[in-house]
């Protein structure tokens, strides 16, 4: 039988030290991570860029098809992606969750190696957050801090005619959710009919552990070009 430890036995604190034990600062402008009342960081001179982001169990994710450890580095990385959006290079995030009393320690400890292993691929710290209880289901919400150059980040807004137009990547796989729904929906009106997702590899990565563009700013400063900031 597979261990069960409610999480009632730690308290909110003892809690906050298991989840983040084995996170280690890799940023020299993270001056104080978890285990105060605030993080403190410097970013020496250059501007903060700051996105947050929410993912609610039904409404963003299916915990029927999406493992835990996913759900982790997905809700890293789809705020560094945001980051990334504004020509700017993230440093730390927050990640506060809620969840009900149906989820063990055993499954924060899985959903916290996703976050773990983001933090590590894309060299960011975790230096805060929080956790409190949810009457149903799960509830994730991820601040993300990068820094950019003074005055080299970019807007939306200032997109002009006459400019060129690149798409990092392909579009469309990241939405198409449809293996895994059909699927559930199959399973539910005949639980005797196994998933049949062969071939579904690319799409079905694409939505459980998507990654962000890293790559492009270091294309970018690599070539001495930007986009208009």
């Amino acid at each position: 039988m597979e261990e069960r430890t409610e999480i009632n036995d730690l308290g909110e604190f003892g809690l906050i030290d298991r989840l983040t034990r084995n996170f280690e600062i890799q940023n020299a402008g993270t001056v104080l991570g978890v285990g105060d009342d605030a993080a403190v960081i410097d970013h020496f001179g250059k501007q903060t860029v700051v996105s947050t982001d929410m993912l609610v169990e039904g409404i963003h994710f299916d915990l029927m098809y999406t493992p835990l450890k996913h759900l982790g580095y997905k809700s890293v990385v789809v705020n560094l992606s945001d980051i990334y959006a504004m020509n700017a290079v993230p440093t730390q995030i927050t990640v506060s969750i809620a969840f009900s009393n149906r989820f063990s320690l055993e499954a924060l400890d899985e959903f916290y190696e996703g976050v773990y292993a983001a933090c590590e691929r894309y060299n960011v710290d975790l230096i805060g957050g929080d956790t409190t209880s949810s009457q149903k289901g799960f509830i994730i919400s991820v601040t993300a801090l990068g820094e950019v150059t003074t005055g080299q980040f970019v807007k939306r807004s200032t997109a002009q005619k006459g400019d060129l137009l690149c798409v990092s990547g392909d579009l469309g796989p990241h939405t198409s959710a449809s293996p895994c729904w059909k699927e559930k929906k199959i399973f539910l009106e005949n639980p005797k009919i196994q998933p049949d997702l062969e071939n579904q590899t690319y799409i079905i990565g694409r939505q459980l552990k998507p990654e962000a563009r890293k790559d492009i700013i270091a294309f970018l400063a690599e070539k001495r070009s930007s986009p208009r900031p």
